[in-house]
């Protein structure tokens, strides 16, 4: 757990507002594990629920529900794919397009549908995996922070973007009206769109010893990735973001002690290096991750996210577990908030701010806002939480000791 300036970087930098340097100072207590005027709120939306919040609201066709409702942060995503290439064109009519992106990932994207699926890889099979690794674009190629290009991660997920803009322009655009954090992918997270989730367990059980050695190679690459972003954006960044989707519903993909071998130290350098910039570090890892949540506290990981709770992760049976070593951002249960049944949410919601007591809490769905969630139960969530929120907190039938 680390303490950090209430202030923040760039607290003295004029270009900033001071609704947004309260926000910085909000959000820093919180992950301090102190408590601030209220709890933190913030969210990552899909273009389907910002269409229909819009549509539901009567919002003009620029709103924006960080703006609208003032949230408390926001992620950014620099280009980090390993080959830096524009998006190689296989397929494209009205229903569809399907392309080869920086990471060698055959992506089909069917508009009706919310995701895109990769259904095969450029790298297919281990020979070629290990040859690749030692191919990857420079980790501080200034491509990834300062030119506009395709993009793997920004441009390819429920919507479909050519020529995602400068991450740096990104940044800048957004700081004078909130906390921004930088991010960056761990290996696992490579390796779902370097060679699929299938690929990388069967190759951890029939190479683990050489899969090892390619796990160390991608972690010294993404590590010196995050180093050459953190300087990209210097003294414009308030945090980062580690992306590491480990787990499924019911546990870890792999062996926890393989992970601890191999992945583990990975994570833990990119947070002391962002710890030695004064960024805090928020993890978001999906499923069921309580074999490893020890693990993620060695690892000096501030707070962890999403706390899906279809995996289990309930974020109150959390903090009675681990205290105030560990700070959440997540957890409210998604599927709840798709009902759009007032009561059971407003259960839902109040219920999940125990975990906000002492400091340590921000407050977001347990993954992501999807187009299931109505624009009339977003807005409704986000008053519960201004009003619930405050400190000192009060939950009336609601409480529960943590």
């Amino acid at each position: 757990m680390g303490m950090f300036d209430t202030k923040g970087a760039g607290s003295g930098d004029n270009s900033r507002k001071p609704n947004t340097l309260k926000k910085l100072e909000r959000l820093n207590k919180a992950l301090s594990h102190q408590e601030p005027d209220r709890v933190p709120v913030s969210d990552f939306f899909w273009g389907s629920f910002t269409s229909r919040w819009r549509q539901d609201l009567n919002l003009p066709a620029d709103a924006n529900p960080y703006y609208y409702y003032d949230l408390d942060w926001i992620a950014t995503v620099p280009n980090m794919d390993p080959w830096i290439r524009p998006f190689e064109t296989i397929k494209e009519n009205k229903e569809e397009v399907v392309v080869k992106t920086g990471f060698g990932a055959f992506m089909r994207k069917k508009f009706d549908c919310p995701m895109p699926e990769n259904y095969a890889w450029e790298v297919d099979d281990f020979e070629k995996l290990q040859k690749a690794v030692m191919t990857f674009d420079a980790p501080g190629d200034r491509r990834r922070f300062f030119e506009g290009g395709d993009n793997q991660i920004a441009g390819v997920g429920d919507g479909f973007q050519r020529n995602s803009p400068p991450w740096i322009d990104n940044v800048k655009s957004l700081r004078p009206d909130f906390p921004v954090y930088g991010s960056m992918i761990e290996c696992s997270e490579c390796f779902t769109r370097l060679i699929g989730q299938e690929n990388t367990m069967l190759w951890m059980g029939l190479y683990p010893d050489e899969m090892g050695q390619v796990i160390n190679r991608i972690g010294a690459h993404y590590l010196e990735c995050a180093k050459a972003e953190i300087d990209a954006g210097k003294d414009l960044l308030d945090g980062f973001v580690i992306w590491g989707d480990v787990a499924y519903k019911n546990g870890p993909f792999f062996s926890p002690d393989y992970w601890r071998e191999y992945f583990k130290p990975w994570v833990a350098r990119i947070a002391e290096h962002a710890h030695s910039k004064g960024l805090p570090v928020i993890y978001h890892g999906c499923g069921r991750v309580h074999k490893l949540f020890e693990d993620y506290i060695e690892a000096g990981i501030d707070a962890y996210n999403p706390l899906e709770v279809k995996a289990g992760m309930d974020v109150n049976d959390l903090r009675r577990t681990y205290g105030h070593r560990m700070g959440f951002c997540g957890g409210s249960d998604i599927q709840v908030w798709e009902t759009g049944d007032k009561e059971k949410i407003r259960k839902e919601v109040l219920r999940k701010l125990n975990a906000a007591k002492g400091g340590g809490y921000i407050f977001q769905s347990d993954h992501s806002v999807a187009g299931d969630v109505s624009g009339q139960t977003y807005d409704y969530i986000v008053k519960l939480v201004r009003e619930y929120g405050k400190y000192p907190i009060k939950l009336g039938e609601f409480e529960e000791k943590v």
